[in-house]
């Protein structure tokens, strides 16, 4: 079987580090675990690594984060990956910090990369790993918030979430959305 893993986020020095930005960190940090690195390909950083016998497909797309849906469509149809082998690692400011969730579907709730996705695809019926960053912005600063990095008292956990999350994605790639939901959605670290 084989799987496309895809980090949203926005490429650019200023965007590094951004809370918009932890599909990119997520993506690097199963990269980097099995020592692969990206390279540039159209429409996206791309790499691929194995696990368990399964072909893992990862990018991160370079069509910023409102035209995502164009990179994902393109590498769907290059490498024949069908919608329930795809999985979008995206912020949600609907989660608290701390929780991560699996979703086999659901709406982009606002969410532009989402949204570019799900009109390029036509569906939202591909799965989603949805990393919760809050919602602690004044009223008309979400942009500012999401563009913003990760507060000081948030810091210090990012590394074993971001571990977490490469955790689901390894066993949504080895034994399904279903049981991955029923062993991780419970946990907030």
């Amino acid at each position: 079987m084989r799987y496309l893993i895809v980090g949203l986020g926005n490429i650019g020095p200023e965007y590094v580090d951004t809370r918009h930005n932890i599909g990119f960190m997520i993506a690097d940090a199963l990269a980097k675990e099995v020592e692969v690195s990206f390279h540039h390909m159209r429409l996206a950083y791309y790499t691929e690594l194995n696990y368990k016998g399964q072909k893992i497909h990862l990018i991160k797309p370079t069509t910023y984060m409102n035209l995502s849906g164009k990179a994902v469509n393109y590498w769907m149809q290059q490498l024949k990956i069908p919608i329930e082998n795809v999985l979008i690692i995206v912020d949600d400011l609907a989660l608290p910090f701390g929780a991560i969730r699996l979703k086999p579907k659901g709406s982009h709730a606002g969410h532009n990369g989402l949204k570019s996705i799900e009109a390029m695809l036509g569906s939202s019926n591909y799965p989603r790993l949805r990393f919760g960053i809050g919602d602690h912005f004044p009223k008309g600063q979400q942009v500012s918030y999401v563009l913003s990095g990760f507060d000081e008292d948030e810091q210090p956990e990012l590394p074993a979430l971001i571990a977490h999350s490469v955790e689901m994605i390894r066993s949504f790639v080895s034994v399904g959305a279903g049981l991955t939901m029923t062993r991780f959605n419970k946990s907030v670290i």
